[in-house]
Formats: structure tokens, sequence, C-alpha cells
């Protein structure tokens, strides 16, 4: 509530009154000192520009409509594992004085309160509003503060809270001075679909805005950041301005950078939208053994399961078809080996994958990284394959504590995984295919946790093939990760999505195309692939795995992802007509299934 001084009724008695004193002589004329009027400092208390002003931890905050105290928005932020979901803001105030800070809130465990104050910090909240419920606290500035970060926040584990019409009430500090447009402004590594920048930081900016052709598309706390979903062969212009609580500053000078030629990793051998299945050729299980000689043409990727390692970290990798006493119907190695050569002229890419849910392979030193490059090669050169697939799996890919950076990994088991890659790309060629079929737990959860985190304690396989997958990228033909036997996941909406619906794979595949910030960190952020570098990975059958999706649910992913319908409740960050096409877990079952999955895929995109 803002004062501004006694009614004019009262100000024009009050001044006849002193004039008519000075006439007589009785009045010396002097100017009253003025106590500086109290307003609200908060900036964007009520959400109405979105999240202005404001920051949340770990991408936690985001605005609705529904519910709202007042106006038509509000802040909805969802507390995630070991973060609270804390959205703040700094407030310049003045020292020596009372401040009053209030909120309407809703939900469990509500905090709301001020930090940096210079004498006792404070906070209040609720237990539970099940509807919108006022919060209020006050406190006094020290001798020496100028400004103070007021928040909310949630508990760990709780739902999202909602919050709105924040306010603080007391008099105004000083004037903040915009800072100055930010320096030396400058492109990092560029790819076929991003573009790193980084920038010298300028005085009393409290965080940065990145345009590309005079459009905002980041906003960041840092002095870097990477501009994803960028077209291949094609030159953009970047600028950059900082900003605080006193609005924007002018633009950085502008500076051009060009995106590198797509359709790298040996993709140009495949169609446009391509099928990949596994076939168990190493093993039988209740699908059936199904010949090399019987895949159906609808396959374009066959993934022959799997190659082992005869022991976790020897790093050597051994193939064999399935023993005849558990296969009956095996055919021979000359005839395995004559129908690969058949499906390849046929235009078919057949790889061997290495790991599967039994075969752990840790490559912890350049003696197994060696051993690796070795027997793989001897597997593709003794088949005529045409690359290698990469499903690691349980604890392969783990990263150590203190390994915080997937553009930098140190950890050994994946220092030597993208270096043995390398070397194989290195002595087959473009023509080499690489593909990857890492767990969500492996990628996605990398929005929210990477590795042990900066103060241990996490589960250190969480984002762990992210720096595989960025460090290849130029290499990698299609990442088609398992949306299946997965826990739920947070999406870029911060929402969590759960297996089994077109939902899960809207969201999932959305952030591999639109790119993310590791572990809440706008400072790493993991580019976007390209959408020709991105299959969506499901199961064949209900028996083939957890999170079955069926047809139709499949054909509302790909309607969402490839034109933006059906799209349900999720706003994607893009469409991509280009997607890559489907994975599945497996041909076999797909076969024990009447070929549901295939002939959906065939349909929708008319083979």
């Amino acid at each position: 509530m803002e004062r501004t001084g006694p009614p004019a009724r009262f100000t024009g008695l009050l001044a006849a009154f002193s004039a008519a004193l000075l006439a007589a002589g009785g009045l010396a004329a002097t100017a009253p000192s003025a106590a500086a009027a109290d307003s609200d400092l908060a900036r964007n208390g009520g959400f109405e520009a979105g999240l202005d002003g404001w920051s949340c931890t770990g991408g936690s905050g985001a605005i609705v409509s529904t519910p709202s105290h007042s106006g038509t928005s509000a802040l909805k932020a969802t507390p995630a594992g070991s973060d609270n979901a804390k959205c703040s803001q700094s407030v310049t105030v003045k020292p020596d004085s009372t401040y009053t800070l209030s909120a309407w809130v809703q939900g469990s465990y509500v905090y709301l309160g001020a930090d940096g104050t210079g004498t006792t910090d404070v906070s209040t909240w609720t237990q539970s509003a099940a509807g919108w419920q006022q919060l209020t606290t006050t406190f006094k500035t020290g001798p020496f503060t100028t400004s103070v970060t007021v928040y909310a926040h949630g508990w760990y584990g709780t739902p999202a809270y909602y919050a709105d019409d924040l306010t603080l009430v007391g008099p105004g500090g000083d004037p903040v001075a915009l800072p100055a447009a930010p320096t030396g402004l400058k492109t990092g590594t560029t790819t076929a679909s991003s573009v790193a920048l980084s920038w010298t930081g300028s005085t009393g900016a409290t965080g940065y805005n990145v345009y590309q052709g005079g459009t905002k598309v980041l906003s960041v706390t840092g002095t870097s950041a990477t501009v994803t979903g960028l077209a291949a062969s094609t030159a953009y212009s970047f600028q950059v301005a900082a900003a605080n609580s006193a609005g924007e500053s002018a633009k950085s000078a502008a500076v051009s950078a060009t995106t590198t030629a797509g359709g790298g990793g040996g993709g140009s051998g495949l169609p446009t939208h391509a099928l990949v299945g596994y076939l168990h050729s190493s093993f039988a299980n209740g699908s059936g053994y199904t010949r090399m000689a019987d895949v159906p043409d609808s396959w374009d990727v066959i993934d022959l399961a799997f190659g082992e390692p005869t022991s976790v970290t020897s790093g050597d990798i051994r193939f064999s078809l399935c023993p005849i006493a558990e296969c009956p119907n095996v055919e021979s190695v000359a005839e395995f080996k004559a129908a690969i050569k058949a499906k390849q002229a046929a235009g078919k890419k057949v790889l061997i994958s290495i790991g599967g849910q039994n075969g752990q392979v840790q490559l912890s030193t350049t003696a197994a990284r060696d051993t690796f490059v070795s027997s793989v090669s001897k597997i593709i050169d003794e088949y005529g394959l045409d690359g290698l697939d990469i499903d690691f799996e349980g604890h392969s890919l783990s990263l150590n504590t203190g390994d915080t950076d997937f553009r930098n990994p140190t950890t050994p088991v994946i220092v030597n995984l993208i270096s043995a890659v390398k070397t194989l790309k290195a002595k087959y060629g473009d023509k080499f295919v690489l593909t990857m079929a890492p767990e969500t737990f492996f990628v996605q959860l990398g929005y929210q946790y990477y590795g042990s985190g900066p103060w241990g304690g996490q589960d250190p396989r969480a984002g762990a093939y992210l720096p595989v997958i960025h460090a290849l990228r130029d290499d990698l033909t299609l990442l088609h990760v398992q949306d299946y036997n997965s826990g739920s996941i947070m999406g870029l909406d911060n929402q969590y999505h759960s297996m089994g619906g077109a939902d899960f794979h809207i969201a999932m595949t959305d952030m591999l195309l639109a790119g993310f910030p590791v572990a809440g960190d706008q400072t790493k952020v993991f580019p976007g692939l390209r959408p020709d570098q991105v299959s969506i990975g499901l199961p064949a059958s209900t028996q083939a795995g957890n999170g079955y999706t069926t047809p139709a649910e499949v054909t509302k992913a790909l309607n969402c992802l490839t034109k933006k319908t059906d799209c349900g409740s999720y706003a994607t960050h893009g469409t991509w007509p280009g997607l890559r096409g489907l994975m599945t877990w497996s041909i076999n079952w797909d076969r024990f299934n009447n070929g549901e999955f295939s002939k959906n895929f065939d349909a929708y995109f008319g083979s």
C-alpha cells in the first residue's frame, strides 16, 4: 500500500494556519523534513510479466493462469529431490528501515522470507493452504544494508506450491543504475545445431539476456550460454544485454557464427524416417528366435543383441550366435553373414549392440579402452557390420565425485569410452553408423541431477550419458533413449511425466531436441540434437518391457513432435518434421505381437 501524504483538505488548512503564524511573526520559516514515502518495492510481484525479475532454483518455476489470486497469472514452483523450488529476487532498500513482506500462497509447507537484512533474517510459513492464504512478516535493515533477497519456497518431496501478489512495503532505496552493455562477446564451440557464447560481465548486472537476430532466446545468470535448436550450415547473429532490477542495458556489439554442416554421423545412408529394432541374435527368450533372413523389410536399422564383455572391466567384447540347444532354429554362421549382406544390399544397416541389461562394460583403464577398440573392430570386420550401438546400462557409466561439467568430463570410464568410439569412427570413416540407447535415468534425469551433485550424496549415474552424447554429437547417427522401464521424469515444463502415453514420449523427446540446463545450471546447457539424430525408443508389446504405448498414443506423439497437433497439455519447444523415427525392443517381440509396432510405423510414414 502506498502512502501519498495527508488529504488535500487537511494540507490546505495546515498551510493557512502556518501562513497566519508567519504573518504574526510567531513561526520561523524553516522547511520541515519529510520521511521517505513507503511503497511496494517488489518487482513483478503479481507475476503478470512472467518470471521477469525472479530466479527459481533448478528451473522449478513456471507461470500459470489458474489458480491466481488476482490478475491473470501466478507462480507455480515444483520442489524436486534436494531442491525446494526457491524463487527469489534482490530488492534495493534503505539502511535502518522497517519493511513488511507479504504474499498470498497456496499449497503445503510454503515459506516466505527475506535474507541479507543485516539484522535478523526472517521467514514465515504455512503447513497447509488449500486455498489462497496470506503470509506476512516484517524486518528491519541493518545500518549498512542496501539490498535484501526476498523469496518463497516449498519443501522437499512435496507437490507444487503457488504464490501471487508478493509485496515488500517500505521506504525505497537509492535508485539502481542500469548496467553497461556487456563487452567481449565471442563465439566458442559451434555444432550443426548450436553455438556457444561467452562475454565479459557488467558491473551491477544480476543476469544477461541473449539475442539471436534481435529476438531474445535465453536468459542466464552467468557470462556464458549455448544457443541451441539452430539449423545446419546457417549464419546467425548474436548480441547480449545485461539486466538488473532497473531494467536492461543496451545490447552488446554483435558477433556472427555459422553452424556446421548437418547430416553427419553416418546418417546419410538412412531413409528420412527410419525404424530401428533389436534382434535377439545371441540368446532366446519367450519371443522366440528370428533368423536374420526372416527380419521383415520394415526394419531399417537392425541391432544385433548383444556383444558382451568377458568381464566387467576387461573391455574385451565377444559376440556369438545363440546356441542351438537354446535356439533350435538358429542359422549357421555362414547363413547369418550371407543374410547380413542381403539386408545391406537392400539398404539396411546392421550394427553390433554392446551391453544390454546383463552386459556391464566399464572402461576404467586405457588398456581396457584399447581392448574394447580391437575386440569391437574384430566383430565388425568378421560379420561385415555397418557400425556400433552403445547400450550401456546398469552400472556401466557413473561419474566420479567432483566431475560436475558434462562438457569436460574427468571420470575414466567416460573419457575412455569417448576416446574408444572416436578411434572406431576414425578407423571406419564417415560411413560408420553410431547409435546409442541409454535409459532416461542417464539422460533426461540430468535436467535435475548430475552425478553425485556438487555436495555428493546423489546417485553418480544420474545424467552420466550426457558427456558421452555431447562429445560424440558430431559422430552420432541416432540417439534413441529408452522411454520404458523408467520412473517418472521431470520435463522442461517442470512437471513429472510417466510412461505409457503420448505425453511421456513428447516431453522426453522435446528435451533432446530443445536442449536443457544440466542440473538446472543455466551456464551448463546441454545443446539440443538435430531431429535427424533422434528416434523415440519404445517396447514393441506388453511383454517386451514396462511402458508399453498403444499405436494410437504413438501416433499422437509423432503428430505432436512433427506437426504440433495432438500435443495435449505439453507445449513443445519446436516442431520437427525431420524427426528420424522410432526404435523398439525388439524385432522378436514385434513379430510375436503380429507386427503391431512396425505396421503402425509403416502406416504413419507411408512406407
